[in-house]
């Protein structure tokens, strides 16, 4: 029998019988590292959260293994909202498209189905965001950023060929959610049962857009606030299985706020609409089954899945404790994660492939339930078909040759990701308490605390890749002059981007004018009156009315979107 080697510091290896063994034996080998690497060196993580050289039982040992773990698809979640999460069924791959008119975005997502994309996104061109329709654009602006639907006749090119009863779809789309009143008006012409339509609103969180993105605020805040609602119940009454609601953490996260910040704003978002949906009368768990969250999944690895594990858990105990859901259902933690665009860079931009990687691992790892990865262009451009086919194979090659869907939540029980999720709970937590005492989310935001939270956060990460205390490769470090192509930026066909808006013009001319100007007027007096007013977009948009005509219909009476501005 061979003899086991002596240890380094000649001591005997024996099994720790207490608590106060392993603590004497961590001390000495603490003492062993401070005198090799120097004491003073402190990490902290994006979080601000101090992460230690080494973790052991002492920083976590698994007594209440019950009560902050538990198994998958039971409380507290921490570990997965399904019994089976992977294992039984992978995530849903769901690319963010956007890009020319609605034949270019149709060829690209037949493409992106047949390299093994399970479900579609849309992304609308930044007129659609603006508020506007095509022939009111710059002709050189369309289509660079997003697909130009302003029709449900565009939405059904779009669509083409796309079973909308058996793919799910997401609606990148601000209030008052045109693309998906052109989407259910597409199902109505194919005779398909709005109860099959599935699919999320993916832009519906309109906070995020008055705190983060300052273009998409097509209405004032009340304003929005008023069509949240009433899109809210529309989509409980008339499309069930579709998900009205999509708590956008992403939005702040990509703005500069910490991972554990952009998780406590989420949750703070999810409780006022919660909360204002039951004002309005609704039942919390017919609204809390349809909740879903979106994420940004930062190159920080474990401390996103401590953020994405520690939110499932946090937001199990307010949906049942402060909300009062009674379904479990209600319950579960539901998001799509994004691999994050500004993580990205445009210098020696083929190493995005390598940084999104990490981070899809990172996604996958917390347990997501659908991810876009994004292409290694997307800091420069609307990403090109090439690195679009990459992106999609990386989700392909960690599912079926990394095997990463073999085990479910295969960190959990580390001493470090257990710490960290406890710790991040805390910070999350922290974050929700300094909202609740500004009055909640809708008047933190109003009074600009929550930018100004963000803003410090982002300042501080900035100055940290200036200084150089933030690595980022080939920006700060390792920049040896050598750098690949910058790869060709998209530029949508001119002549077919004209020939769109000339028939867009020739379709408003051809319309019955009677039914336009009739279903404007039912628009309006819903916005001031108690009708509500998502039934009559998804009225106007049938007849023809166009997604400019009904956003300046609203921003008459309900208001135009302003800055908040914060001092």
């Amino acid at each position: 029998m061979n003899e086991r080697p002596a240890p380094p510091n000649g001591k005997a290896i024996a099994p720790q019988s207490s608590k106060a063994d392993l603590a004497q034996s961590h001390a000495d080998w603490e003492q062993r590292f401070d005198a090799q690497i120097g004491e003073g060196r402190t990490v902290t993580n994006r979080s601000r959260i101090p992460v230690k050289p080494l973790y052991s039982p002492l920083d976590w040992s698994g007594e209440n293994y019950a009560e902050s773990l538990g198994m998958p698809g039971e409380p507290p979640y921490t570990r997965g909202i399904y019994d089976t999460m992977h294992r039984g069924r992978t995530w849903t791959q769901r690319q963010l498209i956007g890009l020319g008119t609605p034949q270019d975005y149709n060829r690209r997502v037949r493409m992106l189905l047949e390299q093994g994309a399970s479900a579609i996104s849309l992304i609308p061109c930044n007129s659609g965001f603006r508020g506007i329709d095509c022939d009111e654009s710059p002709l050189a602006l369309l289509g660079t950023c997003g697909t130009v639907i302003n029709t449900t006749e565009h939405m059904e090119a779009a669509l083409d060929g796309v079973p909308v009863d058996k793919i799910s779809t997401a609606m990148n789309d601000p209030s008052p959610f045109t693309l998906f009143a052109f989407v259910l008006g597409v199902a109505k012409r194919r005779g398909i049962s709005w109860d099959k339509v599935t699919g999320t609103a993916n832009q519906s969180d309109y906070i995020s857009h008055f705190v983060a993105n300052h273009m998409f605020y097509r209405l004032s805040l009340p304003g929005a606030r008023r069509v949240f609602v009433d899109h809210v119940a529309f989509c409980r009454e008339q499309v069930p299985n579709w998900n009205p609601v999509s708590v956008v953490g992403q939005h702040m996260q990509q703005a500069g706020a910490t991972p554990a910040e952009a998780m406590g704003f989420t949750l703070a978002t999810a409780i006022q609409y919660a909360e204002d949906c039951v004002a309005a009368g609704q039942d919390i768990d017919h609204v809390l089954r349809r909740f879903t969250f979106f994420f940004d999944i930062s190159i920080s690895f474990f401390e996103e899945v401590a953020k994405f594990r520690a939110g499932r858990r946090v937001w199990a105990r307010i949906a049942r404790e402060r909300l009062g859901a009674k379904d479990p259902a209600s319950w579960r933690f539901k998001f799509h994660g994004q691999t994050s665009g500004v993580d990205l860079t445009r210098q020696q931009p083929l190493n995005n492939i390598a940084r999104v990687t990490a981070q899809a691992m990172a996604g996958i790892f917390s347990g997501l339930q659908s991810m876009h990865t994004d292409s290694y262009d997307e800091a420069i451009a609307v990403p090109n078909e090439g690195p679009a086919r990459i992106a999609i194979a990386t989700q392909n090659i960690l599912r079926e040759e990394a095997h990463l869907c073999d085990v479910i939540d295969p960190l959990g029980g580390s001493w470090y990701v257990e710490s960290l999720t406890d710790e991040m709970e805390a910070k999350i937590q922290d974050v929700l308490d300094t909202v609740e005492r500004a009055g909640g989310m809708y008047k933190a935001v109003e009074s600009g605390l929550v930018q100004r939270m963000i803003g410090t956060s982002a300042l501080e990460h900035q100055r940290k890749i200036e200084s150089g205390a933030e690595k980022v490769v080939g920006v700060n470090c390792y920049t040896d002059g050598s750098t690949a192509p910058e790869p060709e930026s998209y530029r949508p066909d001119r002549a077919a981007m004209e020939a769109h808006v000339r028939a867009f013009r020739a379709f408003k001319d051809g319309r019955d004018q009677r039914a336009v100007l009739q279903a404007l007027d039912a628009l309006a007096r819903a916005a001031v009156g108690s009708d509500n007013v998502y039934a009559r977009v998804v009225a106007a948009a049938e007849v023809g009315v166009t997604h400019g005509e009904i956003i300046a219909c609203l921003r008459r009476e309900l208001g135009f979107g302003q800055p908040l501005m914060v001092a």
